[in-house]
């Protein structure tokens, strides 16, 4: 499993039951190649630094989830072809991902950084 995240603008006109259908079939296509999503995040309406099929302003989604590269080949198969949808960016965060919640994850971490602290110490009293 990686860790993604897609940036997506959608037009500025698009009604509460459009936008509503367009994230949840987002969810649906990521949840069916066995991810899950990690953070959903509405943006909101933002002024565009350019002109967008004509547009001047969108609404921008956010979501980061972990999945496969296939889900992320089929959900941006689907952003091309849905009108709703201007423009859109995946990024790849990370290549492996454990879905340990962050803090049982962060006392991994802390086990980790005390085992190495205690093995310096038992090299330096040698």
């Amino acid at each position: 499993m990686r860790r993604y995240e897609t940036i997506t603008i959608l037009k500025p006109t698009l009604a509460e039951d459009d936008l509503k259908a367009v994230v949840d079939r987002s969810t649906s296509i990521i949840e069916g190649f066995a991810g899950s999503i990690i953070k959903l995040d509405h943006w909101g309406l933002k002024k565009l630094a350019y002109l967008i099929d004509k547009e001047q302003q969108g609404y921008y989604l956010y979501l980061q989830y972990a999945g496969t590269p296939e889900a992320v080949n089929e959900l941006e198969r689907i952003y091309r072809i849905d009108d709703r949808v201007m423009k859109f960016l995946t990024v790849k965060l990370q290549d492996v991902f454990s879905a340990l919640p962050e803090d049982e994850a962060a006392e991994e971490h802390e086990e980790e950084s005390t085992t190495d602290a205690d093995e310096a110490e038992k090299t330096e009293t040698a």
